[in-house]
């Protein structure tokens, strides 16, 4: 599977973790200076504290396009050192 902003692929990996639609890529598999780390947070009920980043392609950012759950709830472990993308990054199967 692999993420998209345009024609640029950002992440690539056959590790996918998939939840409620959302696929998550290990943090790894994203390419380097692609993810930047923003003030923003939400909460999910049941996996805990969302943290977002930024996506940067050929210096243009999507905001708040890709997140992950550093310290997810225990029935949401799986998805622990995992990023998963929306807002304008596209998510295929390869």
């Amino acid at each position: 599977m692999s993420a998209w902003v345009g024609e640029h692929r950002i992440a690539q990996s056959e590790d996918i973790v998939m939840v409620e639609g959302n696929a998550y890529f290990p943090i790894g598999a994203v390419h380097d200076g692609v993810l930047t780390s923003t003030a923003s947070k939400s909460l999910c009920v049941w996996k805990g504290m969302a943290s977002y980043f930024d996506v940067t392609v050929e210096g243009a950012a999507l905001k708040n396009a890709a997140f992950e759950y550093r310290h997810p709830s225990p029935l949401a472990r799986r998805i622990k050192g995992r990023v998963a993308f929306w807002n304008g990054v596209s998510v295929r199967k390869d």
